[in-house]
């Protein structure tokens, strides 16, 4: 299907966004018709017309759902169609009368005033010009990322609520019974059970013959207008039996007029104030409801949306309908799935749609007073088992637990509480679940693969240790933003499993998840760089997005942790294993092997009873530069050098006329090495030798110094050739 393109309202300029987009809002059908092909025509006439023949039954039948005449269902299916589609951002979207739309207005008005009186019409305009004020507000703001918000759960759980409650509150006319209507669920059950012996035999054989009738038509062919074909048969069996004198309910005659002004005689300050919190319900849970459509239709079109205009679209429809005695509208997905099949390519095709109904009232008015009242409840119950999305249900049943407690609470809400408050519950019990997920970020401790290509998690989703990590570093990876909501657990986290593992000094911080944080984050990350720093360890980071990177500067914490802690995630490990972590511990005490950098480490276990972890250097010996002990090397009375490597290590590569001298003899045993002689010891990367250094100074050695940056430098400064010292520890 082939998408029109239609122009964007373009970016405001920073500073007074709304203010600067707000008029180009307003010219869409210029937009739209500039932008219009010719080729479309054909396709849209025809879309209109299958979608206007479907319209006018549903029309009907919504508006008797809601109080409110059949009239004011073609007004709405005329008026709200036309202006939605000329000032929305969607093609196919249609827009008029919905069951949920018009239960919820039945729900919100039935406190207020009685069905059908001149107060309820009137304020069921009123309610439509209020929705639509919200929903127009709302889009010039361009709050339309708000929708965004609002989880598929309330949707899909609303709308359940919602066709049960519409099944049920229909049975009363599918069986003729006459008893006060009400949204509430377990009042219509009871008045159901009590009046049941009542029902009319021949409005119910009706109705069900409506049922079958239209099941069968949409299995027969499916592209057919099945309720309208079955109301038409139910008609006609009306008139030719002449039923309407033997019980059966059928509906006034329609009026053939142009749809009239409000009654604003019956609008009060006190009317405006009872609608007010029923004018929200009605206007978040249309525009919920009319982008979901529009979203899951442009998936298939490939259309960009504009979710303000859209705002625009439906708050303009629903003023328009209130003031031409309408009432509250929005996005029909029986409607709009089949003005997408039936080939619409623009959103002309909406229009042509409102224009059929009213040509088509005009022509066969009279005959609506053969069309029995039980037929359109059929009508209802049908559309309202559609409502239920039952495998949409069983994916959110069985996905996670925030989704399956927003939808039953919904659709709990929706059974048992006003509307109104059904929708707001489940709104606000989806933010609330938000913000709760947002505040619990995981946080994961990852170790490299069998290959070492990638991290993943150290626990299988079994619950299985995958591999052990690393007794001097700990990675982890944080999968959410670092806000003022989720800092606390994350820190809490953090210091929990450095508390569980103290010989982990190290902290390698993941952060590709990390795409927002603020001054609270800052602080959390100070606190653990400090903790960490007190206990003779530090963090690093790897994989920092660039704004979060910008706000650590701005903040100053780049600085605090130092330039060079960010490090580059391909090369991360090597730096930390070459620099930062201590070869001895990895060498001597370390049983695995979980980098690719440990792989040709040689392992040497450590006498018993002696362990490295708790014997770091107190003071650090003198360091001497690798020219430095060149020069002396090569002078008149050059210093004795001692590789403390293992053999394997020296053998691979060491400095010439250097003594091998290994780190645990030194350790436990007498060193054998002269006393009056300067002593420059040397290991890969000089921690081995401070260790050293700290043994001899323990047994008397008083002129000892190592060599700084021990092997790796030597190498860097050239004194060390065709050596590949990556492979030693």
């Amino acid at each position: 299907m082939q998408a029109s393109a239609v122009p964007k309202v373009p970016h405001a300029r920073a500073g007074i966004p709304a203010l600067s987009a707000i008029p180009g809002y307003f010219i869409q059908p210029a937009r739209i018709l500039r932008g219009y092909r010719r080729a479309w025509l054909q396709p849209d006439l025809v879309a209109g017309v299958t979608v206007g023949v479907v319209s006018l039954p549903q029309g009907i039948a919504f508006a008797l759902l809601a109080g409110l005449p059949a009239e004011m269902g073609i007004y709405t299916s005329v008026i709200a169609a036309v202006i939605a589609a000329l000032w929305g951002s969607s093609n196919q979207l249609s827009t008029g009368p919905t069951n949920s739309s018009s239960l919820l207005v039945f729900s919100v008005l039935l406190p207020i005033a009685v069905p059908g009186s001149p107060v309820y019409i009137a304020a069921a305009g009123l309610l439509a010009i209020m929705a639509g004020a919200l929903r127009v507000i709302m889009g010039m703001a361009r709050l339309g990322v708000l929708i965004n918000f609002v989880s598929d759960s309330v949707v899909v759980g609303f709308t359940a609520g919602a066709g049960v409650l519409i099944a049920i509150g229909q049975l009363r006319h599918l069986f003729h019974l006459d008893f006060p209507n009400s949204p509430r669920l377990l009042e219509t059950a009871s008045n159901l059970a009590l009046h049941i012996q009542k029902a009319h035999l021949l409005s119910t054989l009706l109705g069900i013959g409506v049922i079958v009738a239209t099941v069968v038509i949409r299995r027969w062919k499916r592209n057919l207008p099945a309720p309208l074909i079955a109301m038409i048969l139910a008609s006609l069996v009306v008139a030719l039996f002449g039923l309407q004198d033997h019980g059966v309910a059928v509906l006034s005659s329609l009026t053939r007029s142009i749809p009239p002004m409000i009654d604003l005689s019956q609008i009060s300050f006190r009317l405006v104030s009872d609608l007010s919190a029923g004018a929200l319900a009605v206007a978040l849970i249309g525009l919920v409801e009319a982008m979901s459509i529009a979203r899951a239709i442009s998936a298939q079109t490939g259309q960009r949306l504009d979710s303000n205009q859209e705002f625009i679209g439906q708050g303009l429809a629903n003023i328009a309908a209130g003031v031409l005695s309408g009432y509250p509208s929005s996005g029909s997905f029986n409607r709009s799935a089949l003005n997408l099949e039936a080939g619409a390519r623009s959103p002309l095709a909406s229009v042509f749609a409102g224009l059929v109904v009213l040509v088509v009232v005009f022509l066969f008015a009279p005959l609506a007073v053969y069309v029995p009242l039980s037929a359109i409840a059929a009508l209802l119950i049908i559309s309202a088992f559609s409502m239920i999305n039952r495998k949409e249900i069983v994916r959110i049943w069985q996905g996670s637990p925030g989704d399956r407690l927003i939808m039953v609470v919904t659709v709990g809400a929706t059974l048992f509480l006003p509307l109104q408050f059904a929708v707001l519950t489940g709104v606000m019990l989806s933010l609330v679940t938000y913000i709760w997920r947002t505040s619990l970020p995981r946080v994961y401790s990852v170790v490299p693969d069998e290959q070492f290509m990638h991290f993943v998690h150290q626990i299988d989703d079994r619950g299985e240790l995958r591999r052990p990590c690393c007794p001097q570093l700990s990675i982890l990876e944080i999968q959410g933003d670092l806000y003022f909501g989720a800092a606390p657990h994350i820190e809490e986290v953090i210091l929990a499993k450095q508390k569980d593992n103290p010989s982990q000094r190290f902290l390698l911080m993941r952060m590709v998840s990390v795409d927002q944080i603020d001054i609270s984050g800052i602080h959390m990350l100070e606190n653990v760089v400090r903790t960490l720093r007190e206990q003779g360890g530090d963090i690093f980071l790897v994989r920092v997005q660039q704004p979060v990177f910008a706000f650590m500067q701005a903040t100053g914490f780049a600085d605090l942790l130092g330039k060079d802690h960010f490090l580059q995630d391909d090369s991360a490990i090597t730096q930390l294993f070459h620099h930062v972590l201590d070869p001895a511990i990895c060498i001597y005490e370390c049983e695995v092997k979980i980098f690719r950098e440990c792989q040709n480490l040689p392992k040497q276990a450590l006498p018993a009873g002696l362990a490295l972890h708790t014997h770091q250097p107190a003071r650090p010996a003198p360091a001497i530069a690798p020219r430095l002990l060149w020069e002396q090397m090569h002078g008149a009375s050059p210093p004795l050098v001692c590789d403390v490597r293992e053999p394997r290590e020296y053998q691979r590569a060491h400095i010439p006329d250097a003594r091998l001298c290994p780190l645990p003899k030194l350790l436990v045993e007498p060193a054998p090495l002269p006393r009056d002689r300067h002593i420059v010891l040397t290991c890969r990367s000089g921690r081995r030798s401070a260790r050293a250094a700290q043994a001899l100074a323990q047994q008397g050695y008083a002129d000892v110094a190592v060599l700084e940056g021990g092997l790796l430098a030597w190498e860097a400064a050239g004194l060390l050739e065709a050596v590949n010292l990556k492979e030693d520890a």
